[in-house]
């Protein structure tokens, strides 16, 4: 990293310890990547135009260069936020003047025009992909419980890496997966179709493993290993797996498919919501790229049924004159 006393006129130490602060404020290992890179990129940048302190200013500056990069509007509040909180800290600690930090803080963020509600796989794409991998490999078998669990379950790849045979069990008469710590630390608990847990019991037949990680690391010579997969070796698995299908594919996208195959197979939203563990159901509805249906309307499903009376006096009333308020001259009412 460069050199952090050019932001704030202290030792690289203190410098190290407010960053830790702001990283301890994010739970998710990848905002913590995220920020840690944020701040980086910021120092450096901060260095090679020469900058003056740090200022709503300079932050503002940092700002419209990042956009002229062409960076997505999601990209640069990222990396601003990292570095509001980071002056922040600076502020709470005696290093930076509070009013320097709270002008900070009011530097806005690009708006997403629009939302971007990423791709899923069609039905037909999902039970292709399903049937790539190699069967006859160690590795194919992992690599289809993989793609199985990303469907089937709807996980995130934090969810996946961690989860262990321990949180498979059966709850009211079904497989499912328990304790389940997502996004923002909620537990929940997700339902496992038959088919992908069949796949499961034939990895841990395969492995030989029936406790710790799921999902293993695999060295030369097909041989698995004790040790868990990484985050990036689960992208890499999709990406691959997704090239051959004919498709640009992240494994975020296989849990889109989720939502959106269950909301085709008519499952309710509120359900999906629980089962993705969506803070918001708006969330959830991104994920579907849910538009209004003017074939098969909500209100088609209202289930109401208007006697033949009812029916009759609003065909008569069409015949009728037009009513006015009483008192009303019909010209100046119809205008």
């Amino acid at each position: 990293m460069a050199d952090s006393s050019a932001l704030l006129p202290v030792p690289p130490t203190s410098f190290d310890r407010i960053e830790a602060l702001v990283l301890d404020a994010v739970s998710s290992p990848n905002s913590k990547r995220a920020y840690h890179k944020a701040i980086a990129d910021f120092l450096r940048w901060y260095q090679a135009h020469g900058c003056n302190g740090l200022t709503k200013a300079t932050v503002q500056q940092y700002r419209a260069e990042l956009e002229n990069r062409g960076l997505a509007p999601a990209s640069v509040n990222v990396r601003l936020t990292a570095v509001r909180r980071l002056a922040a800290e600076a502020a709470d600690n005696g290093l930076l003047a509070p009013e320097l930090a709270a002008g900070i803080s009011r530097v806005k963020s690009p708006k997403n025009a629009g939302v971007r509600t990423g791709r899923w796989l069609t039905l037909q794409e999902a039970e292709t992909i399903l049937e790539l991998p190699d069967l006859t490999t160690t590795k194919g078998i992992r690599d289809r419980v993989l793609l199985a669990l990303l469907i089937g379950c709807g996980l995130r790849r934090n969810e996946l890496i961690e989860l262990a045979f321990e949180q498979v069990q059966q709850r009211e008469g079904r497989w499912v997966i328990v304790n389940l710590v997502g996004k923002g630390r909620r537990v929940r608990t997700v339902p496992i179709p038959s088919w992908a847990k069949s796949i499961l019991d034939a990895w841990a037949a395969t492995s030989g493993f029936s406790s710790g990680p799921v999902l293993r690391a695999m060295k030369k010579g097909d041989v698995v290993t004790s040790s868990p997969m990484s985050v990036q070796a689960v992208f890499e698995v999709v990406r691959n797996y997704g090239f051959e299908l004919g498709v640009l594919l992240a494994p975020h996208d296989l849990r889109r498919t989720f939502a959106n195959l269950a909301r085709k197979g008519h499952a309710a939203l509120e359900q999906i919501q629980l089962a993705l563990g969506h803070a918001s159901i708006l969330t959830t509805e991104r994920y579907l790229g849910t538009r209004l249906d003017l074939t098969d309307a909500p209100c088609d499903h209202l289930g109401l049924r208007i006697s033949a009376s009812v029916e009759s006096a609003e065909q008569g009333a069409c015949s009728r004159k037009p009513y006015h308020l009483r008192g009303t001259d019909p010209a100046v009412a119809s205008q």
